[in-house]
């Protein structure tokens, strides 16, 4: 992926244009190409972007159950 800095929210509203753009849109080839790199660019970073923050509520949680 590439270095930019993204927020998931904005990946979402992303891929959710780019989807809709391939299910409604009149699409070149190339440009479908495009958009299913893209897409799949996001997918990754979105799915990256849960992982961690499941990982980070799992410690905080845990960390809690600690300190009682």
């Amino acid at each position: 992926m590439s270095k930019e800095n993204l927020k998931y929210d904005e990946a979402m509203t992303e891929l959710d244009s780019l989807v809709k753009d391939m299910e409604y849109g009149d699409i070149s080839v190339d440009d479908l190409s495009k958009k299913i790199k893209r897409s799949a660019v996001l997918i990754k970073f979105c799915k990256s972007k849960l992982k961690s923050t499941e990982e980070d509520v799992e410690s905080i949680l845990k960390e809690m159950h600690e300190n009682d």
